[in-house]
């Protein structure tokens, strides 16, 4: 049942986002008609139009889709890694060490190559990732909650960091660092490149770990009784799903809960196979961050909330409950 109900929501979820991509890109200050905006994506339209939805607007989706897609895709494997339910990259050090890691690499290094910041952002990551893990580990093992808690405390412990990097820093890059906050305002097409090679090679290869994921959800003992080499295994894993919420960081900055969100509602959608989970929650992620951004540009005008506080709102909730309830479930 669930085999067959991924194989409609795969492409029913690709629909939605390709509808409400539509809708975004008709949205703004200068409000564009659905069919219009359609003229213009086959190649009509007036140059003003074009101008507007080609140049300005269509970065935007394109970033907040990749970078959704992304950070849901990483919430999944590590999910499935550390069997942890609550593991996502904003709660895990994963986001505000890479946040914190592009921040120091533009002050730096303000003449370094796009290319740079991405792989910047990855070691950040990793540091901030380890460091919430080993401070978890205890007696060989790693709590649910305790995982949470501290990686909440060193997340804000990074995030401090990072604001105190900024208010040091010369205002026109403190500036040009506002997109780590959670938006995609701004988002140019050369933040698409910097952020499309990666989800281009990592996202197809979450996929062909799946059956791995699979067989590490199972337990070390059972994994290595399956002829698996964990640790290799794990630590494959966990580069994909570091790096991809790393590069998801220097386009989008930090988008609260879209890794716990998505992966939750996809798990409830198609259940927890990595092959029907992983592209059921990245769509789910793509199309949850769009939203989100639409949602902040057209609920003020003509000021903009940032899609980060929007999923925030959503997923905070969410989080406090998961929490509550995997609390109890070990007491």
């Amino acid at each position: 049942m669930n085999a067959r109900r991924a194989l409609l929501l795969v492409p029913a979820l690709a629909a939605l986002l390709l509808l409400v991509g539509v809708l975004s890109l008709g949205l703004g200050a200068v409000r564009t008609p659905p069919g219009e905006v359609l003229g213009v994506l086959l190649g009509g339209g007036d140059e003003l139009t074009r101008r507007i939805l080609v140049e300005l607007r269509l970065p935007r989706v394109l970033v907040a889709a990749l970078a959704g897609a992304m950070f849901a895709a990483s919430g999944t494997i590590l999910q499935g890694v550390v069997r942890n339910p609550l593991a996502s990259p904003d709660i895990v050090g994963v986001g505000a060490g890479a946040g914190l890691a592009a921040t120091v690499t533009l002050l730096v290094l303000p003449s370094a190559p796009s290319w740079a910041l991405p792989w910047s952002a990855f070691a950040g990551a990793w540091l901030g990732f380890a460091a919430v893990f080993l401070l978890a580990r205890e007696r060989g093992a790693v709590q649910p909650v305790r995982l949470a808690l501290i990686g909440v405390a060193v997340g804000a412990a990074l995030g401090a960091a990072q604001q105190l990097v900024l208010v040091r820093a010369p205002d026109g890059i403190a500036g040009a660092l506002a997109f780590l906050t959670g938006t995609v305002y701004g988002a140019d097409i050369e933040r698409v490149l910097r952020v499309l090679p990666w989800a281009a090679v990592l996202l197809p290869l979450g996929f062909v770990l799946a059956r791995r994921l699979d067989v590490l959800s199972f337990g070390e003992s059972v994994a290595t009784s399956l002829g698996t080499r964990v640790g290799l295994a794990r630590g494959i894993a966990l580069t994909v799903a570091v790096g991809l919420a790393s590069a998801a960081v220097t386009g989008a900055g930090i988008l609260g809960f879209v890794g716990l969100l998505a992966p939750h509602l996809a798990r409830l959608l198609v259940g927890g196979l990595h092959a029907r989970l992983l592209p059921v929650a990245a769509l789910l992620g793509a199309v949850l961050v769009v939203v989100a951004d639409t949602i902040g540009r057209a609920v003020l005008p003509p000021l903009e909330l940032p899609a980060g506080i929007v999923t925030t709102l959503v997923g905070a909730p969410y989080f406090l409950w998961l929490l509550r309830r995997t609390s109890g479930a070990l007491s």
